[in-house]
């Protein structure tokens, strides 16, 4: 058995690629348009790490897409969560549960999909302004 993606619905793929690979700094490593069924797929990974994708799929008809804490979250381990939160404050994102331990930080992506980043052995030293910073709405 091995471990192919995970497949997450999204409503703006220009959106949703500006969080994933814009902010969050994934690669897309290809891209399918499926005129016949109306969609388009788009797989990304981290940096040297194709082996575990995401699958963002656009539906072209537009369809509400509701319950996305119920698929739990995606979580990747970064090498510095201090800047990768930086980066993404820097594209507008919220952080959610900012990373008060140096470890752990939570965001969201623009249809509600949890993200966990983890640090990269070991934890970060704690620091302003994530130290005192306080988690904003649910992750």
């Amino acid at each position: 058995m091995k471990y192919l993606h995970t497949m997450v619905r999204v409503t703006d793929i220009g959106q949703s690629l500006a969080f994933y690979r814009d902010a969050l700094g994934l690669i897309e490593m290809s891209r399918r348009d499926h005129d016949k069924g109306r969609y388009t797929l788009v797989f990304l990974a981290a940096p040297g790490d194709g082996a575990a994708q995401v699958e963002l799929t656009h539906n072209w008809d537009p369809e509400a897409y509701a319950g996305g804490r119920n698929f739990g979250h995606l979580a990747y381990e970064v090498d510095d969560i201090y800047a990768t939160c930086r980066r993404l404050m820097d594209h507008g994102v919220t952080i959610n549960r900012p990373p008060r331990d140096g470890r752990m930080a939570f965001v969201r992506s623009p249809d509600g999909i949890s993200i966990e980043l983890l640090q990269k052995k070991p934890a970060l030293a704690p620091a302003e302004p994530w130290l005192s910073m306080p988690n904003t709405g649910a992750w």
